[in-house]
């Protein structure tokens, strides 16, 4: 039994409206695909991003300007969803670029390498960490002080021959949206005119009106005491951490949700979870409590999209060990269907069954990229997400 039959009578004359929620690399290429349905669907996109990254440049801009909101994931969401129109394609390029340390006779063109398998002109952002570990350890002496609850936040600043670069790692679009936010009172109303700059097809939203820490307990993060569970702090520090994930949360644990990421829930008829790093960029939506209320008290229909292969902050966790991992951090969450890739998922018994255990119907189609990388592919992920999304109608 699936949960399709419960979604919402709607008018089949009207947008579907889709809600998406994750962050970095797995949500951008979520909105890729769903940006690629819009030919055969009529999609009403909104992007819900997880606001906990304090990594490279989000994670300077935080502690240098206590940025209100690290800007990395929501800069990547909004480059994603950017129009084709090649001035538009341009005003991405401009906000993707990222700064070289001064001297790099290779700057002009930093921070806009496409990404394997992704053909120009849809250019993405490297990891946030990329370009910021250009900058040598010369600046990694430096770090900030920890703010209550965000961890160690890493301000590497570039050097050349003892001269500061304050703009070597940073992007500059995160740079653009810090001066938005600063300009307007409303986070909401700063991504939405970002939006217009890039002609973006779909909304961008902040999951809380403000940057959250997260952390994690982690059995064996010191490979010299492997039985020993320490608490790790900071999203980037989870991130990479070696061990074993046994629990994650976030800092504070009741940050104020935003008001048009609740509205958009509400009216959604699609919420799309994943992929993307589980513990750091899917999972956390379910731990805000207002977000959680309105995902299980909304009447639209749930897909999870699953990973191709495992990161470092889940390694040893099966396929079917991240269906469950849903259930433990909202017992409440009901899925409808699960879409995984039938070379990347193994062995698809386990994943069924897990799928069912959430009232889901596993989906299995061809996600990757062609070169044989464990990265979806916006096109192919699309052409599967076609007949889901238009099932109803």
């Amino acid at each position: 039994m699936t949960g399709e039959a419960a979604g919402p009578s709607r008018d089949a004359s009207r947008p579907i409206k889709v809600v998406a929620f994750g962050g970095g690399h797995g949500l951008a290429a979520s909105l890729k695909a769903l940006r690629r349905c819009t030919p055969e669907l009529d999609l009403d996109i909104a992007a819900v991003v997880t606001v906990g990254d304090n990594g490279g440049s989000s994670g300077r801009l935080r502690a240098e300007r206590d940025a209100q909101l690290p800007p990395g994931d929501l800069r990547m969401a909004l480059a994603a969803l950017a129009d084709d129109e090649p001035a538009h394609q341009l005003m991405v390029r401009l906000m993707q670029h990222r700064f070289a340390p001064v001297g790099n006779p290779d700057r002009r063109a930093a921070g806009t390498r496409p990404e394997p398998g992704v053909s120009e002109p849809e250019l993405v952002a490297e990891p946030e960490d990329a370009a910021a570990d250009q900058v040598g350890a010369q600046g990694r002496a430096g770090a900030a002080p920890a703010k209550a609850g965000w961890g160690n936040v890493d301000r590497r600043i570039a050097s050349l021959g003892g001269k500061h670069d304050p703009l070597a790692g940073h992007a500059v679009g995160n740079l653009l949206l810090l001066g938005l936010m600063e300009l307007m009172p409303d986070p909401v109303e700063a991504l939405e005119h970002a939006g217009r700059m890039v002609g973006a097809r779909g909304r961008v939203l902040p999951m809380a009106c403000h940057a959250v820490g997260i952390e994690a307990d982690v059995r064996g993060a010191d490979p010299g005491r492997p039985g020993e569970v320490t608490t790790v702090r900071g999203q980037h520090a989870v991130a990479v951490a070696s061990g074993h994930v046994e629990a994650v949360r976030i800092v504070p644990s009741s940050p104020p949700a935003c008001p048009a990421a609740l509205e958009a829930i509400r009216d959604a008829d699609w919420m799309i979870f994943g992929p993307g790093s589980w513990y750091t960029s899917v999972l956390p939506h379910l731990m805000v409590p207002e977000l959680a209320a309105a995902i299980v008290a909304s009447p639209a229909r749930r897909l999870v999209t699953l990973n191709l292969a495992a990161d470092n902050e889940t390694l040893g966790l099966s396929v079917a060990d991240h269906l469950a991992a849903l259930h433990w951090y909202l017992p409440e969450l009901r899925i409808d269907v699960v879409l995984a890739d039938a070379k990347w998922v193994g062995e698809p018994d386990p994943v069924h069954r897990a799928a069912q255990a959430l009232g889901a119907r596993l989906v299995l189609a061809p996600l990757a990229v062609a070169d044989g990388s464990p990265k979806h592919d916006p096109e192919s992920l699309g052409t599967a997400l076609v007949p889901v999304l238009g099932s109803d109608r």
